[in-house]
């Protein structure tokens, strides 16, 4: 390899810059060559708009695969959950490294946590995922709450929390881990409250399918359990033909035997933002040997939540 830099296509934002900061190192590590961030701005950065209005699918990733495409680039990084379920031809996910906390959390207002929040409380969020999981929480169990759409990055949501326009915002807490910020949180939301997006708190790293050098290089970043649980997530989130700005929820997680990772359990869920309908339901089996397992796996799962009605219950399908 030459010791040329390597160009990281990456979006703006405070918290893509800092991901991709992170995988640069990393990259840097294991190719000997320095790295250069490359800021591309993207559809979804620019447009005010709110996710379910512009479709959600791609605004955050459509630029980047552009620039890798006309070679602007040498690869580029993502979060996850922000990736299309269907993959380019021309390019590749060359690694899915160790994935962080995939929870969501909460940063209210005086330290509060979910459950105690004040009745009438507004709580802010962009996701109709967790829209209709937070509302069916609290129709469960007595709360009254309101949920808010809200757009913007990490400051501008939990500056509306300060400045006493919310009692509360839902963010990722890989996300404001990336950015230093995680001491901010005032409640961890259980997986049993919030399923979080499918790939929540993964990265992608993406680059040309002809670039076999580059993709040996960047496979040493690969997590094999990252990218097998990310995997039956997105094929669960496929086959039920959602975008991802569609209220779906899913997790892959391994449950270990000790020190032996014997099984893996798949929980999806899908509803209507008010939470009034709900489809939540999970699988466990062995952990997935191959890609195509894990594709499997999402499949049934996705069969069986269509099964029960999850197709009548998201506003989104994709197109």
């Amino acid at each position: 390899m030459t010791d040329k830099a390597l160009r990281l296509g990456t979006r703006r934002s405070r918290l893509a810059m800092a991901q991709s900061g992170q995988v640069a190192d990393a990259v840097s590590q294991v190719t000997g060559r320095p790295v250069e961030l490359v800021e591309i701005t993207t559809f979804g950065d620019v447009s005010r708009a709110h996710l379910s209005q512009i479709g959600g699918t791609g605004v955050f990733v459509t630029a980047l695969r552009d620039a890798l495409v006309r070679g602007e680039v040498d690869f580029a990084v993502h979060s996850l959950k922000d990736l299309p379920t269907a993959q380019p031809e021309d390019l590749v996910l060359a690694a899915v490294p160790v994935r962080e906390d995939p929870r969501d959390v909460i940063v209210a207002r005086d330290a509060l946590k979910f459950t105690d929040l004040p009745r009438g409380a507004r709580i802010g969020t962009g996701s109709s995922r967790r829209m209709a999981q937070l509302n069916a929480y609290a129709r469960a169990h007595g709360l009254d709450i309101e949920t808010v759409p809200i757009r913007g990055n990490v400051d501008t949501r939990i500056r509306y929390v300060h400045d006493g326009e919310l009692d509360a915002v839902v963010l990722a807490a890989a996300g404001l881990s990336r950015i230093g910020r995680i001491d901010e949180v005032t409640d961890f939301l259980s997986i049993d409250t919030v399923l979080p997006a499918p790939g929540q708190g993964a990265l992608a790293i993406e680059c040309a399918a002809g670039d076999a050098e580059l993709i040996a290089a960047l496979g040493a970043l690969d997590d094999p359990f990252t990218r097998v649980a990310v995997t039956a997530e997105r094929s669960l989130l496929a086959a039920l033909e959602a975008g991802c700005s569609a209220p779906v929820g899913a997790l892959a997680d391994l449950l270990a035997d000790g020190q032996i990772v014997n099984e893996m359990r798949l929980r999806g869920v899908v509803g209507t933002t008010d939470g009034s309908r709900m489809v939540q339901l999970s699988t466990t089996g062995p952990v997935p040997e191959t890609h195509d397992r894990a594709m499997a796996l999402g499949r049934e799962l996705a069969a069986e939540m269509l099964a029960r009605g999850a197709a009548g219950l998201m506003g989104e399908r994709a197109q």
